[in-house]
């Protein structure tokens, strides 16, 4: 099984070096992928070095799978190319997320749309992966008419660049800033940029990836998405509405049941999900369950996730584990 990371030596990157590695995936032999800066120097996976190579070099090994975290014009550029050769690209950028032709994929919730056709799988923004991981058995039992969602993002979804900001802020040093306004002890009502309508592409993406991740359009979402200076995950109140109504106790259960989800809700013992106990886990947690008392059949919940784990990484290396089990890479498509 030769694997590609494309995007090798960013904060993402990273990541699905130590997820992939943690996980035990079959690599055979890793092919690690970065800018042109980058190429000849190393890389460590599972305690050996591995020389960072060119995509063309990549391409030309005709790896199994790709995952790629490069960013929008990169995977636009190079994962067709990766896929001519018959290697499934699953990429993290929102290059292809919207795309009718790709699949948009969280294995908790919809892996089984996935065949051996699927060569560039799209790998969901990071808040709106762990929001559909609680969603999608909450919607299987009661149907969710409407969600209204309002995240508390970390500065680990931007970048290096603004942790360095962050922790420079912090110290009371100058330096390069990833966002226009100072981070530290302030709030950021602004992820990517602003779109026609007043929202963000953030905002625009949670609503439009939740409808095709789980596959109902009817589904009506609206989000406002802000950055706060936290490290360690994302966190999201949530309010939904379903079309039946619920016995708390069984939501909870059937929560408590769903994979990949920790119910963390014991409010008597001020236990509910943070990031700091989110930070470099996998799992999205969930807490603060209680009804909307303000109309009916109508939830708000509280979800927390690591960006860079469940968010990205791990999520790319699970769709990447379900190809492998059920037999969907490695095989040469007709064209």
């Amino acid at each position: 099984m030769k694997v590609a990371v494309v995007g090798a030596t960013g904060l993402v990157g990273t990541k699905m070096l130590q997820v992939l590695s943690e996980r035990n995936f079959p690599v055979t032999e890793l092919i690690p992928v970065a800018s042109e800066k980058s190429v000849g120097k190393e890389v460590t996976y599972k305690g050996k070095q591995y020389k960072i190579v060119s995509v063309e070099d990549a391409i030309k090994q005709k790896p199994d799978i790709a995952i790629f975290s490069a960013g929008g014009s990169t995977s636009l550029e190079q994962a067709p190319k990766f896929a001519e050769v018959g290697t499934t690209v699953i990429d993290n950028s929102s290059a292809w997320r919207m795309d009718p032709t790709k699949k948009l994929v969280v294995p908790e919730v919809n892996a089984n749309v996935l065949t051996p056709e699927d060569k560039i799988i799209a790998n969901p923004n990071c808040s709106t992966i762990q929001m559909v991981v609680a969603l999608k058995p909450l919607h299987d039992r009661y149907k969710i008419k409407r969600v209204v969602v309002s995240t508390y993002q970390s500065v680990t979804g931007t970048g290096v660049k603004a942790v360095d900001q962050l922790f420079n802020e912090r110290k009371g040093i100058e330096g390069p800033k990833a966002y226009p306004y100072q981070i530290d002890l302030n709030v950021l009502p602004q992820i990517d940029v602003f779109t026609e309508n007043g929202y963000t592409k953030e905002e625009m993406k949670m609503v439009k990836e939740t409808n095709k991740i789980m596959g109902d359009d009817n589904i009506r979402v609206t989000a406002t998405t802000v950055r706060i200076p936290v490290m360690g995950g994302h966190s999201e109140s949530v309010n939904i509405e379903f079309e039946q109504d619920f016995d708390l106790a069984e939501l909870r259960d059937i929560l408590s049941k769903a994979p990949g989800v920790v119910v963390v809700d014991d409010v008597a013992n001020l236990k509910y999900p943070m990031p700091l106990d989110a930070h470099d886990k996998d799992e999205v947690f969930v807490g603060r369950l209680r009804r909307d008392e303000s109309q009916p059949n109508t939830l708000n919940a509280w979800i927390v996730s690591d960006n860079l784990r469940k968010g990205a990484a791990t999520n790319a290396v699970q769709i990447a584990e379900y190809l492998v089990a059920n037999h969907l890479v490695g095989q040469t498509v007709e064209a």
